[in-house]
């Protein structure tokens, strides 16, 4: 005898201080969209109340889905917040077949940006509703990470040198002004930054060198809107690697507006190159990934295909 099917289950993950509080004023109309546009769907709604809280419901949520049913869609979860809830959110999920649904609603928003969700709400409920899926690359940063973890997921970038001392002094920000956050905190950091010396490892090919920034990206965007791996493609198989080689503070100065529309890499100080894994060490360096601290130096990082499905639209998807 076959079991009532009931419906798939959508579990909305929710930091509801992102964006100064712009989640919690888009949460109902959120909750009424998805009901709207999915009615056969059982959604269960979790506001967080600290990191460690929405990183446990991502997992249960992704551990307590069900296997999809024939002709119906399967389980999923979606999180709500900024760039550090999407973090969460593709942990929990990677390696699973569970999609993962994503709604910007921080300050940075950059995931949604390197897998081509919309960043507004109609969009993102939209996207969710309809229910196609990418099938995408994650990069794998193992080392003696953040909070005593030796791996995690990367979705964007991990950004070490002066982008992750300026992300570092944008997190710790007391005010919010957005972009501007970022903008006010480059400036500052600008003011006493030098080159500092790189060990890396490039697909086995040692390289010493000092720069500006490496970042190294899966998808290709940080900063609340900057380019910092132009042209990344989430589904080919390869990490990206932007090097800022040595260059005055006017030059970098100079440069960094251009990240927003991928100007920079013209310059002539700016390298680009792809390989599958790389190592990332240098005198006291320390990562940030996705916007969040990742960890000191070593970082071993390595794309892994095939990790993560994410509801995109139906331009950008795999099924």
């Amino acid at each position: 005898m076959s079991l009532r099917y009931d419906g798939p289950t959508l579990t909305l993950v929710v930091n509801p201080e992102a964006g100064r509080g712009r989640a919690r004023r888009l949460l109902p109309p959120l909750t009424a969209g998805l009901v709207a546009g999915l009615p056969e769907a059982n959604l269960h709604v979790h506001q967080t109340t600290s990191f460690s809280d929405a990183r446990l419901r991502c997992i249960q949520a992704v551990e307590q889905a069900r296997p999809a049913v024939e002709g119906h869609r399967r389980d999923a979860l979606v999180v709500m917040g900024g760039d550090g809830m999407m973090h969460l959110g593709l942990n929990a999920a990677a390696g699973t077949d569970v999609p993962l649904g994503l709604v910007a609603a921080g300050r940075g928003n950059d995931f949604c940006r390197g897998v081509g969700v919309p960043n507004d709400l109609a969009g993102a409920i939209r996207t969710i509703v309809d229910g196609h899926t990418l099938r995408m690359d994650l990069m794998e940063a193992r080392g003696r990470l953040s909070e005593g973890a030796e791996r995690r997921w990367v979705g964007s970038i991990v950004s070490t040198g002066f982008d992750a001392r300026v992300n570092y002094r944008t997190n710790h920000l007391r005010w919010n002004l957005g972009q501007l956050s970022y903008t006010w905190a480059a400036l500052a950091e600008l003011s006493r930054f030098e080159p500092v010396p790189y060990r890396l490892v490039i697909d086995g090919i040692e390289r010493t060198q000092t720069a500006m920034f490496v970042a190294v990206g899966n998808a290709g965007w940080f900063g609340g809107g900057m380019q910092g791996c132009v042209g990344a493609d989430v589904a080919d198989g390869l990490l990206d690697l932007t090097i800022v080689h040595p260059v005055s503070r006017f030059t970098l100065l100079r440069l960094l507006p251009r990240m927003f529309d991928g100007g920079y890499v013209r310059d002539p100080a700016v390298e680009q190159l792809r390989a599958r894994e790389v190592v990332v060490d240098g005198d006291g360096l320390f990562g940030m990934a996705d916007g969040e601290e990742l960890g000191p130096v070593p970082l071993h990082l390595r794309a892994v295909p095939d990790s993560l499905s994410v509801f995109v639209p139906a331009a950008v998807a795999t099924s």
